[in-house]
C-alpha cells in the first residue's frame, strides 16, 4: 500500500484559537523565520557559462570582422547580449549576442551609412522592439513560414561565405555577392600563402574535431572546436612567425560611440525595420527551439519555464538599446550558443548572464592574447558557420512539405537583392503558393451501375465553379447522381451554382445526392445547419438542440452497415483480409465494462486485430470456483492467455458505472434477479472500500468527487487481484511474461486515467493521467 495514501478522519475537526499576536510580533517571527537571502549560482550553470564563453569569444570577433565594425562591438554586443538580454529576457537557457543572421544587413549599414550612425540605428531597432513586445505581437512573428525562415538564413549563409573566403585566400572582400564571384577567380591567381596556411589548418580542425575517435576523442571534444581552431591557427602563426593580418583591438578610449543618425529619412527607417524584423524572428525562433532542447533533455528534476515570448522579445529590445547605445553590433537570440548552452547542463538563466561576464572580462584583460589571432582564422570560422547555415535537415523539411519554390526563391533574393528584399519577395512566393493551393480542387466524374458520382477534392471556391459546372453538365437528364464533396470549405458562389444544378437536374426526373466522406448527407448551406452536427456525429447518437423531436430512423443499423461499406471497407479490406489469413494476434486482453458510451477502439487507438476485448456489466472478474460463477470470463482469460499468449491484460473501469451505483443502493438480499448474482462479484470491491484498514484508491491531484466514483477506482484495483487468483495468470506472472494494468477513463472528461503501479507484490492505488501524445508538428520541430 502506498504510504502516503489519505486514510478516514475520525470524529470531526476541532477548532483551536490562536494566540493573540501584534503586528511587532508577527513581523518579529517573520524575520526570524525567514531564511537570509543569498545568491547562489549552480555548478551546472558555472560550467556551461565557461563552455558558450569559449565558442562565444571567437565567432564574436569573427562575425564582427565580416561586418566591417570595429572588433570590439562583437565583444560590446555578446556582453550586453549575456547580461542584458539573459537577466531581461523571457527564455531563460537562450544566448543573446551577434549573430550571423545579421551580419550581411550590418555590413550594408555600415558600407551606407557608417559605423556610428549603425549604432544609432541598432538602439533605434532595440526600442521599436520594446514596442512590440508592449502590444504583445511576439507570436504573430512565428507565423512566417518556416521555409522563408530557413531560405533568409541560407541566402545569409552564402552571402558571408562568399565574402569570407576573399579574407581567407588574403584579400578584401566586395560589397555585393555577385561582385564577390565576379572578384573570385583573379583572386585564386593571387593567393596570400600566410593567410591561407592559416585558413587551411581552421578548416582542419572545424571538420575534424568532432570526428577524432577513441577516448582522445572523448577528451578533446570538451573543448568547443571553434576554440581549438583558432587556438590552433594562432599558435601556429605564432611558432612559424609567419607575417599576415591579425586582430588590432583598439584602446577602449577611442571606442566610437553612435551619433545622431544621418541619411535620408526613408533609408533610415528601413533600416531599423530591417534589424527590428530580422533580430525578432531570429530570437523568437531560437526561443522556440530552446523550448524543444529543454524539453529532450533527460534531467526531470529541472524545471524550466518555457519561454515568454513577448518577455523575450522585450529583452532582445532591451539589449539592442544598450548595444547600441556602447557601440555594439546590433543583438539577437543565437541557436547555436543557446544549444550548447542546454547541452552543457545549464539550469538558469545565471549561465547567461555569466558568460557575458566572462566576455567582459575577457575583453578587458586578455587583449594581448586577442591580437594574437590571425584575421584569417577568424574568416575561415565565420566561412564554415556561414556554410552550415545552408542546413540539409531544413532543406529536407522544406521539401517534405513541398515549399521548395518558396525556400529557392528567398534563397536566391536574400543573396542578389538583399535580405529585406529577399523575405518580401519569399512572402509574396509564399502567399502565391497558398493560394494556389486553396484554389486547387479536382473534380472527377465516374459511372458504377448506372449511378453517376462526381467527385470534388479540395476548396470549392469561385474559381473552381467553371470546372464543377463543366463536369455536373455531362451528368445525362434523369440519371441518379451522388456528389460527394470532400472540402472543409464553400464559398457562395460554389453552393449557388450546385444547388442551381440540382434544382435543373430534379426538373428534368433525375435524383441527386450530396455526401462528404463519411457518407452524410448535405442537404443545406452550412449557416444552416446546427452546432452540433459535425462530421464526426455519424457515430454519435446526438440530438440537435432546436427543440424538436428527432424522430427515430427506420432500420438505423442497416443505414450504418451502408456507410461502414461504402466508406470505410475500401480503407480496411486490405488489413482484414491479411488477418484473416494469418488469424488474430492481438497484444492485450482488454476487460471492460458493457457501458455503451465506453468505445474501446476509440479510447486505445487501435485497430482490427489489437486488441482481445471482453465486455461485462461491471468489468467484473470472478474468482475461481466462486458462488454463482459465470465461466465465460474465465474461458475468455485462460484463451488469451494460453493460447493467444497475450503480453498484458488490461481491467478498464468508468466513471458513472451503473453498476457500482447498483452495488451502493442495491435492494436486499433476499431480492435475487440474474442481475444481483451477477453483482455478487463486485461485493468484496465494495467491502474493499468500507474497510477501515485499506486506504482509499484515488485519482493523482485529488480524491474521487463522489462514492462512485471511489467505488468504480476501487472495483479496478480489487478485480486486478481476482485476476491474480486465476491459474493461467499466475502461471505467466511468475515466468515474468504477461503484465497487469489498471484504468479508469471518465467518461464526462473524456480522460483517461492508468494505476500507477499493478506489479505482483503490490498495488498502489493512485490513477495517474494520461497526457497527449505530441502533435506532427512537435515531433518535426523535436
Amino acid at each position: 500500500m502506498s504510504a502516503c495514501a489519505p486514510t478516514r478522519t475520525e470524529g470531526p475537526f476541532r477548532k483551536t484559537r490562536k494566540p493573540r499576536t501584534t503586528r511587532k510580533s508577527r513581523q518579529s517571527r517573520k524575520s526570524k523565520d525567514r531564511p537570509p537571502h543569498r545568491f547562489r549560482i549552480a555548478g551546472a550553470d558555472l560550467s556551461a557559462s565557461i563552455s558558450v564563453f569559449l565558442i562565444a569569444l571567437p565567432l564574436s570577433l569573427g562575425i564582427a570582422l565580416a561586418t566591417g565594425a570595429p572588433l570590439q562591438a562583437g565583444l560590446v554586443a555578446a556582453a550586453v547580449g549575456g547580461i542584458v538580454a539573459g537577466r531581461l529576457g523571457g527564455a531563460p537557457l537562450q544566448v543573446s549576442g551577434p549573430a550571423a543572421g545579421l551580419t550581411v544587413v550590418t555590413a550594408d549599414l555600415i558600407q551606407q551609412y557608417g559605423w556610428r550612425t549603425t549604432c544609432a540605428i541598432t538602439v533605434l531597432a532595440g526600442i521599436a522592439q520594446l514596442g512590440l513586445a508592449a502590444l504583445r505581437v511576439a507570436r504573430s512573428a512565428l507565423a512566417v513560414s518556416p521555409a522563408i525562415v530557413h531560405g533568409m538564413l541560407a541566402g545569409i549563409g552564402v552571402t558571408i561565405a562568399l565574402a569570407q573566403l576573399h579574407i581567407v585566400l588574403g584579400a578584401t572582400p566586395q560589397s555585393s555577392a555577385i561582385d564577390n564571384v565576379r572578384s573570385l577567380p583573379a583572386q585564386l591567381a593571387n593567393v596570400h600563402p600566410a593567410a591561407l596556411s592559416a585558413s587551411l589548418l581552421t578548416i582542419a580542425v572545424l571538420l575534424v574535431w568532432a570526428r577524432i575517435p577513441g577516448h582522445v576523442g572523448r577528451v578533446v571534444r570538451k573543448i568547443p572546436a571553434a576554440l581549438a581552431a583558432v587556438a590552433g591557427a594562432t599558435t601556429f602563426a605564432v611558432v612559424a612567425g609567419l607575417s599576415l593580418p591579425r586582430v588590432d583591438l583598439p584602446s577602449w578610449s577611442s571606442h566610437a560611440l553612435p551619433e545622431l543618425p544621418q541619411g535620408p529619412v526613408l533609408g533610415i527607417l528601413a533600416a531599423v525595420l530591417t534589424i527590428t524584423l530580422v533580430a525578432s524572428v531570429e530570437s523568437l525562433l531560437s526561443a522556440v527551439a530552446v523550448d524543444n532542447l529543454v524539453s529532450a533533455r533527460k534531467e526531470p528534476g529541472d524545471r524550466i519555464p518555457r519561454a515568454r515570448l513577448d518577455r523575450e522579445l522585450a529583452g532582445q529590445g532591451a539589449a539592442n538599446v544598450v548595444a547600441g547605445a556602447l557601440g555594439g553590433l546590433p543583438v539577437t537570440g543565437v541557436a547555436v550558443r543557446s544549444a550548447a548552452n542546454v547541452s552543457a547542463g545549464a539550469v538558469s538563466r545565471n549561465a547567461t548572464m555569466l558568460h557575458g561576464l566572462w566576455i567582459t572580462v575577457a575583453a578587458l584583460l586578455l587583449v594581448p592574447v586577442l591580437d594574437l589571432i590571425p584575421l584569417g582564422a577568424l574568416a575561415a570560422l565565420v566561412m564554415v558557420v556561414g556554410v552550415q547555415m545552408v542546413s540539409i535537415t531544413h532543406l529536407r523539411s522544406v521539401r517534405r512539405n513541398r515549399e521548395i519554390l518558396v525556400y529557392a526563391v528567398t534563397l536566391a533574393s536574400v543573396v542578389l537583392a538583399g535580405v529585406l528584399e529577399g523575405v518580401a519577395i519569399g512572402i509574396a512566393v509564399a502567399v502565391a503558393v497558398a493560394l494556389r493551393r486553396l484554389t486547387r480542387t479536382r473534380i472527377t466524374t465516374d459511372e458504377r451501375e448506372g449511378v453517376h458520382l462526381v467527385r470534388a477534392r479540395g476548396q470549392l471556391t469561385f474559381l473552381a465553379v467553371p470546372r464543377l459546372s463543366r463536369t455536373l453538365g455531362q451528368v445525362p437528364q434523369g440519371a441518379h447522381c451522388v456528389v460527394e464533396l470532400d472540402g472543409s470549405f464553400m464559398d457562395h458562389a460554389a453552393y449557388e451554382a450546385l444547388h442551381g444544378w440540382q434544382a435543373s437536374h430534379v426538373a428534368q426526373g433525375g435524383t441527386v445526392e450530396f455526401t462528404g466522406r463519411a457518407g452524410g448527407r448535405i442537404s443545406e448551406s452550412a449557416s444552416e445547419t446546427h452546432g452540433c452536427c459535425r462530421p464526426w456525429t455519424p457515430w454519435r447518437n446526438h440530438h440537435c438542440s432546436d427543440g424538436r423531436p428527432r424522430q427515430a430512423y427506420a432500420h438505423q443499423l442497416a443505414s450504418g452497415l451502408s456507410s461502414f461499406q461504402r466508406n470505410t471497407a475500401p480503407l480496411v479490406r486490405d488489413e482484414l483480409a491479411r488477418l484473416a489469413r494469418e488469424g488474430q494476434r492481438p497484444s492485450q486482453l482488454f476487460l471492460t465494462c458493457a457501458d455503451s458510451r465506453l468505445v474501446t477502439s476509440m479510447i486505445t487507438a487501435s485497430g482490427p486485430g489489437d486488441l482481445f476485448t471482453v465486455r461485462n456489466v461491471g468489468n467484473l472478474v470472478p474468482l475461481p470456483g466462486a458462488e454463482s460463477s459465470d465461466d465465460s470470463v474465465a474461458a475468455a482469460i485462460e484463451y488469451a492467455v494460453d493460447v493467444l499468449e497475450v503480453d498484458s491484460i488490461t481491467i478498464c473501469g468508468h466513471s458513472g458505472c451503473g453498476a457500482m451505483q447498483a452495488l451502493l443502493n442495491g435492494p436486499p438480499a433476499s431480492v435475487q434477479t440474474p442481475l444481483r448474482r451477477w453483482l455478487r462479484h463486485g461485493q468484496p470491491s465494495l467491502e474493499r472500500m468500507r474497510s477501515r484498514h485499506r486506504s482509499w484508491a484515488r485519482i493523482s491531484g485529488r480524491m474521487p468527487t463522489d462514492a462512485v466514483e471511489q467505488l468504480c477506482l476501487t472495483n479496478v484495483v480489487q478485480q486486478l487481484e481476482h485476476l491474480r487468483a486465476h491459474e493461467s495468470v499466475a502461471r505467466r506472472l511468475a515466468e515474468g511474461t504477461l503484465e497487469l494494468h489498471g484504468m479508469y477513463f471518465h467518461v464526462g472528461e473524456a480522460q483517461a486515467y492508468l494505476l500507477a503501479s499493478s506489479d505482483e507484490h503490490e498495488i498502489d492505488e493512485v490513477f495517474d493521467r494520461v497526457a497527449p501524445a505530441p502533435s506532427a508538428l512537435q515531433e518535426l520541430r523535436a
